[in-house]
C-alpha cells in the first residue's frame, strides 16, 4: 500500500510540475501579448523600439569585420551638425522642429563613404539597437539576390510553391517569385496597422504567442486579383519569400542573413532578428541594429552591392531590385516599386537623379541617392506616420539634406 501511495504521490508531483510549467509558458505568452498590445503607446513607443529582443522571441545575428565609416574631419570634429533650415522643394524646414514633430530618434548621413553628420534625440543614443520594421524587407531582397546568384533558385519566374510546398492550395498557389518580390501576389491581406482585427495585427499576435508564421501564411486562402496583375503592398508576401529561401537552401534566414549580408556589409552590431515561436525569422520587419548599421547597408547598395573590393550582392540584382519594375499600383500609390524597394516619384523638372529607399512604419528609412553619393538612415517613433503625404515629405527632406551636404563637400555646413 505504501508503495502505491508513493507512486501516486510521485505521479501527482509530476502532474503538478507539468501544470506549473504549462502555466509558466502561458504566462510568458500572455506577458508578451500584453507588451505587444501596448507596443505603440505614446509613453512607451520610443523605449519599446529599442527593446524588441526583450519583448519578442529573437535571435542574434553573427557579425564580421566592422566596416569603418570614415568621419569627415575626424571623430573629434564631428559635431552632429545639420543645416538649419533645410531647403526643400516645398520651402524651408527647421530640422529641430522636424525632429520634434516626428519623434525622430536617430539620423545618420553618409556622403562618399564618410560620416558627415548624425544626431540622436528623444533619449536615444548611438548604441541603441532599434527596430526598423519593413526596412527589413529590403535586406531580404539583397539576400535573395545572393541566393539566386549562387544557383539555389533557378529563376524568379518559377512558382513559389516549388520551394514552399506548404503553400500549395493556398492563395499563393500560382504566384511566381517575381510576383511576390514586387508585392503583386494578389493575395487578400488587410494591412491596416490601426485596426485590431486586421491581418497585419493578427500576425503580430501570432508572433507574441509564439505560433508559426509559416502556418499563418498557409492559412490565407483568398485573392483580390490574379498574381502579377497589379501591385498592392501586403507584408506577408515577404514572409513567403523567406519560405522560398529556406526551402531552396535548407538553411534558416538568420544563418543566411548573417553569412551573406550582415557580416560582409561590415555591421558593427549587435544585430537581432525577431522570430516566431519556432525560431523562424520575422523577415518582413524584425531586424534591429544601430542606426549606423542601417547606413552601412545603404552604403553597400549605393556602391552597387560592393564593400571595398568584394561584390556582396550581384550588381545586376542591385540595379534591377532598386528600379521601378513592379506592375502599376492598385491603390494609386505615386511611389514606384522594385524588389522590396521603394522608388520615389519625380518632381516636375527635378534634377535629383536616381534614388531609392527602404521604409518602415513609424518612419524608419534608408534613403540612397547614388548620383549625389548620399545615404541617409533614420529611426523614429512617429505615431502620425499615416498622415497624407508623410513619406513624400520625408523624400523632399532627404533631397534637401542631399543638396546641402553635396554642395559643401564632405564637411557638414
Amino acid at each position: 500500500m505504501s508503495v502505491v501511495l508513493r507512486r501516486t504521490g510521485w505521479v501527482l508531483g509530476l502532474v503538478a510540475l507539468a501544470v506549473l510549467v504549462v502555466g509558466a509558458l502561458n504566462l510568458e505568452r500572455l506577458v508578451r501579448l500584453s507588451k505587444v498590445i501596448s507596443l505603440f503607446d505614446e509613453d512607451r513607443i520610443v523605449a519599446n523600439f529599442a527593446s524588441m529582443p526583450e519583448i519578442f522571441w529573437s535571435s542574434e545575428l553573427t557579425t564580421g569585420n566592422v566596416r569603418d565609416l570614415l568621419v569627415a574631419g575626424g571623430e573629434a570634429d564631428l559635431r552632429y551638425a545639420f543645416p538649419t533650415p533645410v531647403q526643400t522643394e516645398f520651402g524651408q524646414v527647421d530640422i529641430d522642429q522636424w525632429v520634434d514633430d516626428r519623434q525622430v530618434t536617430g539620423i545618420v548621413v553618409v556622403r562618399d563613404g564618410r560620416l558627415v553628420a548624425e544626431r540622436y534625440d528623444n533619449g536615444a543614443t548611438r548604441e541603441d539597437v532599434r527596430i526598423s520594421w519593413s526596412v527589413a524587407k529590403s535586406f531580404l531582397s539583397a539576400l535573395f539576390g545572393v541566393i539566386v546568384r549562387e544557383g539555389h533558385i533557378g529563376s524568379i519566374d518559377e512558382p513559389v510553391t516549388k520551394y514552399a510546398p506548404l503553400l500549395e492550395g493556398t492563395a499563393y498557389d500560382g504566384a511566381t517569385i517575381r510576383d511576390v518580390l514586387t508585392m503583386s501576389s494578389g493575395v487578400t491581406f488587410d494591412e491596416d496597422y490601426l485596426k485590431f482585427s486586421s491581418d497585419i495585427n493578427k500576425m503580430g499576435r501570432v508572433l507574441a504567442l509564439g505560433r508559426s508564421m509559416d502556418k499563418f501564411a498557409a492559412g490565407l486562402a483568398e485573392r483580390d486579383r490574379a498574381p502579377g496583375e497589379l501591385r498592392q503592398y501586403v507584408s506577408i508576401d515577404t514572409h513567403v519569400l523567406s519560405m522560398v529561401l529556406r526551402g531552396a537552401t535548407g538553411r534558416s534566414v538568420r544563418e543566411l542573413m548573417s553569412e551573406k549580408i550582415i557580416g560582409p556589409m561590415g555591421a558593427q552590431g549587435p544585430v537581432h532578428y525577431t522570430t516566431d515561436g519556432e525560431e523562424v525569422a520575422f523577415a518582413l520587419g524584425g531586424l534591429s541594429m544601430p542606426t549606423r548599421d542601417y547606413a552601412r547597408f545603404g552604403l553597400m547598395m549605393m556602391d552597387r552591392g560592393r564593400v571595398d573590393t568584394t561584390q556582396v550582392v550581384p550588381e545586376s540584382w542591385v540595379e534591377m531590385s532598386t528600379s521601378n519594375v513592379a506592375p502599376p499600383s492598385a491603390t494609386g500609390d505615386p511611389f514606384g516599386y522594385g524588389f522590396q524597394w521603394w522608388i520615389p516619384p519625380r518632381s516636375v523638372g527635378s534634377a535629383v537623379g536616381r534614388e531609392f529607399l527602404a521604409r518602415g512604419i513609424y518612419d524608419q528609412f534608408v534613403y540612397v541617392n547614388p548620383d549625389r553619393g548620399i545615404v541617409i538612415a533614420v529611426n523614429s517613433a512617429n505615431r502620425r506616420f499615416r498622415e497624407d503625404n508623410s513619406t513624400l515629405e520625408w523624400v523632399h527632406f532627404f533631397r534637401g539634406l542631399s543638396d546641402a551636404f553635396s554642395a559643401t563637400g564632405v564637411d557638414a555646413p
